[in-house]
């Protein structure tokens, strides 16, 4: 029996299943890890671009660096890895995705419990009044001649992208149903990323530690290969996750 094939008779027994994701399950979909080469961080630095003090000091500056990751983000189109986590969901296994990442693509595909550690792009908000606007009606805004960046139309302050900036804090609430979500399951899922930044770092050791099997799908081996996960399937997440409902479903058909 293969990895794959002994993973999806533990999914398909499981009762409760949760997912976390980053950023290498959205690569396929367009949208580079801002950490790879080529990425954004590559070209702007995140110290003096994507810090809350550095949007709060001059956030026209920040906003050439927020132009091009929102062109990233609504190019976008949810890919097979994020479809088959959303016919999980469907079938009734899994139960929640944690994501670190912004770009609303689980959402796209189909999911509905997901819990957003980092906040979501499609969104926006006046850091002033509070007010909160879609990013497509923004950009339909600026294609009326509406001043650059985006200002909140109540205060004329400069609108923010509804997303954790470094020296932010993760929401109370993100954190608190992750870390319920990751005492309760007994498998986990770990999509695209190494998590080997806190809170987002926490997550799979809690799961272990509760029990959980854990199950690492990443291109590359990481920490969580020799520390946490017990299974790692290595490769594409838009080729291994279809494969692995395609073979749970031929488990309990």
């Amino acid at each position: 029996m293969s990895d794959l094939q002994e993973v999806a008779r533990i999914l398909a027994d499981a009762r409760w299943i949760v997912a976390l994701t980053g950023a290498g399950i959205s690569v396929d979909s367009g949208i580079p890890d801002f950490r790879s080469p080529g990425g954004l961080w590559d070209r702007f630095d995140p110290m003096e671009y994507a810090t809350i003090d550095a949007f709060l000091e001059n956030p026209d500056k920040v906003w050439t660096m927020l132009k091009e990751m929102n062109a990233l983000i609504s190019n976008a189109n949810p890919n097979p890895g994020h479809t088959a986590l959303a016919e999980l969901e469907q079938m009734g296994l899994l139960k929640a995705i944690i994501t670190q990442n912004i770009d609303n693509l689980h959402q796209e595909a189909g999911s509905r419990e997901v819990i957003e550690f980092h906040g979501n792009g499609n969104q926006l908000v006046c850091l002033s009044c509070g007010s909160r606007y879609s990013a497509q009606e923004v950009a339909e805004r600026l294609e009326r001649g509406a001043d650059w960046p985006p200002e909140c139309p109540n205060d004329m302050q400069v609108l923010k992208p509804n997303v954790i900036f470094f020296g932010e804090a993760i929401p109370l609430e993100a954190s608190h149903q992750a870390r319920l979500q990751a005492a309760r399951c007994d498998a986990m899922l770990v999509v695209g990323t190494s998590a080997m930044v806190f809170p987002a770092s926490s997550i799979p050791q809690l799961a272990r530690q509760s029990g959980a099997v854990v199950v690492e799908i990443n291109k590359t081996s990481t920490q969580l290969t020799r520390t946490v996960a017990q299974y790692t399937l290595q490769g594409s997440s838009s080729d291994i996750l279809p494969a692995l409902v395609e073979e749970i479903r031929r488990i309990t058909a």
